[in-house]
């Protein structure tokens, strides 16, 4: 029986992409992929999002390479203009869970928790949550147990009792392990069919 929701935040209620920013810097989308492959990649921004200063993750990249130094200081100096709208169809979705009273409802983030006030400042329905763990936070991230592990012990979640909602397969796969079964998020209308196919939206 679920009784808990356990949503991801980004590529699931919000939309964040670095390339909204960066589109004001470079001349292609070309450039950009092949900055945030090589320079400011997703390996680098995920030791921040585990609790590295950003301060200290811009100056290890600026010493690598000076050359792009004014675009790796954009990253967070700038970093509010790679927030997009929220989600809304899957904000949606959420708002039907929370609406019904049958779900505690938790956000398991990986997220500076430098930059993760700009957020709370901007979505609302943000404060929906019942709790929301955040890795800048807690210096640890998806996929590690031990990131799962705080949110069960913090709000007194059983596994068996969750369902975990995440864009990225390998924190799909690291809940699946731990006994939470998890939906793999493509797109809402996605969320809502296996949400259906569960009996959690169908019966509100």
């Amino acid at each position: 029986m679920i009784n808990t929701i356990i949503f991801d935040l980004g590529a699931v209620l919000i939309d964040w992409n670095p390339h909204y920013m960066y589109r004001t810097i470079f001349n292609s989308e070309e450039e950009i992929k092949n900055f945030l492959a090589t320079v400011c990649n997703s390996d680098w921004n995920e030791e921040q999002d585990a609790g590295r200063p950003l301060q200290e993750g811009t100056e290890i990249l600026v010493k690598q390479f000076p050359e792009h130094e004014a675009n790796i200081r954009a990253f967070y100096s700038r970093w509010d203009e790679m927030l997009g709208e929220p989600f809304w169809d899957t904000v949606e979705i959420f708002k039907e869970l929370k609406n019904s009273g049958k779900y505690k409802i938790y956000a398991l983030t990986n997220w500076s928790a430098e930059t993760f006030p700009v957020a709370l400042e901007r979505y609302d329905f943000l404060n929906w949550f019942d709790g929301i763990v955040v890795s800048g936070a807690e210096k640890m991230r998806k996929p590690a147990p031990e990131f799962y592990q705080i949110l069960f012990d913090r709000h007194l979640v059983k596994p068996e009792e969750a369902l975990f909602i995440d864009d990225n397969y390998r924190n799909v796969l690291a809940a699946e392990k731990m006994g939470i079964k998890s939906v793999h998020f493509t797109s809402a209308e996605q969320l809502r069919a296996q949400l259906a196919e569960l009996g959690i939206l169908s019966d509100l």
